[in-house]
């Protein structure tokens, strides 16, 4: 076989896969649950144009060493050329679709429309990704032909090409494992500017020695971290909720324990439980235990609306277990929450039991992304079957929560995987922002759970086995939020959906991953069922607790609330 005949070769084989990637990148213009910029959508499109090309080039080279037939001549020609004008054509025309199929999912969460399409950026942008990983991609080629043509002296050539691809992805995977990965973490995690980030607009340190990490504190001050200092000095004002009630209340009780504070998660679990005992939370009416998300925030229009429906006399507590976000924290350090989850819930629940049943507090569970599946962790169904706790609100789970999966398995035939309905509902409901938990039929048991979800929230509705199988939730007629311009595509869709899944607090409040006052206000009335209520009531608790997730219950300034356009 001559160089040209080998260059022709090679070209028709990169020309069909090139085919096949462009057919993946026109794929990527298609709508998924979160709208994309672009820039987003042109790293997309040059990372699935890369995808498809890799296995377009996969098959050929399986295809070549089985010794099938190829075609010849000018059908070759006709048809390596052929197909990649298709592949064009495809690519122009979901180009050209784009600015409606976004339009589709932005109208639907009350985004503005798109005004313009950059589709230079978009292409220039996916052309860069794409040479980038084609460049890592033949650099790892070259390094298996190095060793594959070594190996070819002590043995024989398809002997070889195996062992040489066996080495190859093993170095590689160990390599991400013990070298790139823990060294990401560790810079993260344990850098000190990651650490100061976390200090820079705290608040100073309270004097009153009621609030957790004041001198007269348990706590470190110190060693609370932003997202704990903002919590325990943020509850409302006592006056705030007796204004709302119209009768007498209490300062809430809100206790935080720093990842900083102790390296051993028990051992701040324990700190939590001194600090609730000397606050004398236990003779307060009910005690939330939470579990904060990978940063160690807590929502606020979660636990405002916690301590204003039960008029103050409350307490809660969380522990902080690590400095990323939940998406990173979900990746990289899923057992340091699920280990402080357990370990919160294990001493304050202990000490809960050991108390008289008429004198101590009702106990209430609570979470929300990362937060929610290490609460649903720390739920030991077997232990407290006897005396259990009496409510919980999990809002976002994330799609492993083994809790979540084996409760939605378990919903009514024909419900919908989005918001099913589990039996008569006495123990478990599920709601969204279109609707509540409440339902006719019988009344809730003993125990009262509810997740709040929204079908357009990735973090919840992401398929790890999506490649080749479309997901369930894309199986039935699209919630309200959904786009009704939603196709599966294999492959493509498990990347949109991951893009989708780093993007999900894109969308406004009350979509995607933001989980608004609104909701958990509906949820948790059915989870307490406070006394003398009405529905008056939930219309000026929802309007005092409409500034969104940074602010919960308490109003911004003048000037804030003027730029949110909410005065």
């Amino acid at each position: 076989m001559t160089d040209d005949d080998n260059r022709a070769r090679f070209l028709s084989i990169s020309l069909f896969s090139l085919a096949l990637g462009l057919v993946f990148c026109a794929f990527s213009f298609t709508p998924s649950l979160i709208p994309r910029s672009y820039l987003i959508q042109g790293a997309l499109a040059g990372l699935v144009t890369a995808i498809g090309y890799m296995i377009a080039r996969l098959v050929v080279s399986v295809w070549r060493g089985m010794e099938l037939w190829e075609p010849q001549g000018r059908l070759r020609l006709y048809l390596r050329f052929g197909i990649l004008a298709l592949a064009l054509v495809l690519l122009i025309v979901f180009m050209a679709m784009a600015p409606e199929w976004q339009d589709s999912v932005r109208l639907r969460v009350g985004m503005a429309p798109v005004e313009s399409t950059a589709y230079l950026g978009i292409l220039a942008l996916a052309i860069v990704v794409f040479a980038v990983l084609f460049a890592i991609g033949a650099l790892a080629q070259r390094i298996f032909d190095v060793l594959r043509f070594r190996l070819y002296r002590i043995m024989r050539p398809r002997a070889a090409s195996l062992l040489g691809l066996v080495v190859v992805l093993f170095v590689s995977f160990t390599a991400s494992r013990d070298w790139v990965l823990p060294a990401v973490i560790d810079f993260l995690d344990n850098s000190y500017e990651a650490a100061q980030d976390l200090f820079e607009t705290a608040p100073p340190q309270p004097d009153d020695p009621m609030i957790a990490g004041s001198n007269a504190s348990l706590v470190s001050w110190a060693a609370m971290g932003q997202p704990g200092r903002n919590y325990v000095t943020g509850a409302p004002k006592a006056a705030d909720i007796a204004a709302f009630s119209g009768t007498p209340a209490k300062q809430p009780i809100r206790v935080y324990v720093g990842r900083s504070q102790d390296d051993d998660p028990m051992a701040r679990a324990e700190l939590a439980l001194k600090e609730l005992i000397r606050l004398k939370a236990f003779d307060r009416k009910a005690l939330l235990v939470m579990s904060p998300t990978g940063t160690g925030w807590l929502d606020p229009g979660a636990v405002d609306t916690f301590e204003y429906i039960e008029n103050g006399d409350v307490a809660s507590v969380a522990v902080q277990y690590s400095y990323l976000q939940s998406p990173l924290a979900l990746i990289f350090e899923t057992r340091t929450g699920l280990d402080q989850a357990s370990a919160t819930m294990r001493v304050v629940y202990d000490y809960w039991r050991s108390l008289p049943a008429d004198h101590r507090p009702k106990l209430y569970m609570h979470g929300i992304s990362l937060g929610a599946w290490s609460s649903m962790y720390s739920f030991d169904m077997f232990d407290m079957i006897n005396e259990p706790v009496d409510g919980a609100l999990w809002a976002g789970p994330p799609f492993p929560s083994d809790l979540w999966n084996r409760t939605v398995a378990s919903r009514d035939a024909g419900s919908p995987y989005v918001l099913p309905k589990i039996g008569s509902g006495e123990v478990v409901r599920f709601a969204s922002q279109y609707a509540a938990a409440g339902r006719e039929g019988p009344d809730w048991g003993r125990t009262r759970i509810i997740f709040l979800q929204y079908a357009s929230d990735p973090i919840v509705f992401f398929e790890p086995d999506s490649f080749f199988h479309k997901p369930r939730w894309m199986r039935e007629p699209p919630a309200p939020d959904v786009s009704k311009k939603l196709r599966y595509f294999p492959i493509v869709t498990e990347f949109q959906l991951a893009v989708d899944m780093a993007l999900s607090k894109a969308l406004p409040e009350g979509y995607g991953h933001n989980y608004v006052a609104r909701d958990y206000i509906d949820a948790w009335l059915e989870i307490l069922n406070p006394s003398h209520w009405s529905d008056e009531k939930t219309d000026e608790l929802k309007d005092i607790c409409r500034w969104g997730e940074v602010y919960g219950c308490k109003a911004p300034d003048a000037a804030t609330q003027a730029a949110m356009g909410l005065n």
